[in-house]
């Protein structure tokens, strides 16, 4: 069983909704869906183009995966993520807008966001009493060669290359793409999501998501909101 922190919006938000279904999975409910047809990729290869982020579920990391360290439970961890999202304000963020990581498409801020920043390295430093160290097997996985000193430093020190000064936020849309498909994938998703894009994002819950085992889809354990929204909880 892997834990992860995570941003994602309320089951009944449209950009949840909408994103559900361009991935083919709630990861809310654990339903499958029928996705969108894309008239420039077939089902086979648009369902293939997305099922990476269809695993992990409509989300923005703010911890990464990791199994419990020894002597800590599952309820432990969840005590502690709702006294920390209790202490944690909520805020908005400017918009969201269609990005590119390298070959990958994924929603990211339109503008920086200190409040965003914070919140991801909070996560990152106060729940990492809860992690088990990382296995040969899961630092070979990072293609430690690949990376940055930086990074690597963060991969041996927080399980996750890509935090603190190296966090990016950002709602994964797509696995890697070919670069002559990118042009139809990038007109796909403004299609799909149009009307959504460019606007303000509460960022007011935080979630854990579970993989029940290693490959296994990611789903929702335990929502809860962050302080000032006293709206949202989930379990």
């Amino acid at each position: 069983m892997r834990y992860a922190i995570y941003f994602t919006p309320p089951a009944d938000d449209p950009l949840t909704r909408r994103a559900a279904h361009w991935l083919g999975r709630d990861a809310i409910s654990g339903e499958g869906l029928a996705q969108p047809v894309i008239e420039a990729f077939s089902e086979l290869a648009f369902a293939e183009l997305t099922s990476d982020p269809r695993r992990y579920g409509f989300h923005a990391t703010m911890k990464a995966p990791f199994e419990l360290a020894e002597g800590v439970s599952a309820t432990e961890l969840v005590d502690a993520f709702e006294r920390f999202a209790a202490q944690q304000e909520a805020f908005a963020l400017p918009s969201l807008i269609l990005g590119q990581l390298g070959p990958f498409f994924a929603l990211v801020p339109g503008t920086n966001s200190p409040s965003l920043q914070a919140l991801a390295s909070d996560c990152v430093t106060v729940f990492d009493r809860f992690r088990a160290p990382l296995d040969a097997a899961d630092i070979a996985r990072r293609r430690p060669e690949r990376l940055s000193a930086g990074e690597h430093r963060n991969l041996m020190a927080w399980g996750y290359p890509y935090v603190l000064d190296d966090f990016r936020f950002h709602m994964t849309l797509t696995g890697p793409m070919e670069r002559d498909d990118q042009p139809a994938m990038r007109a796909a998703i403004e299609a799909h999501f149009d009307g959504l894009l460019g606007q303000p994002r509460a960022v007011d819950t935080l979630s854990i998501f579970v993989e029940a085992s290693r490959g296994a889809p990611f789903t929702l354990h335990h929502m809860v909101p962050l302080k000032g929204n006293s709206e949202r909880k989930t379990a």
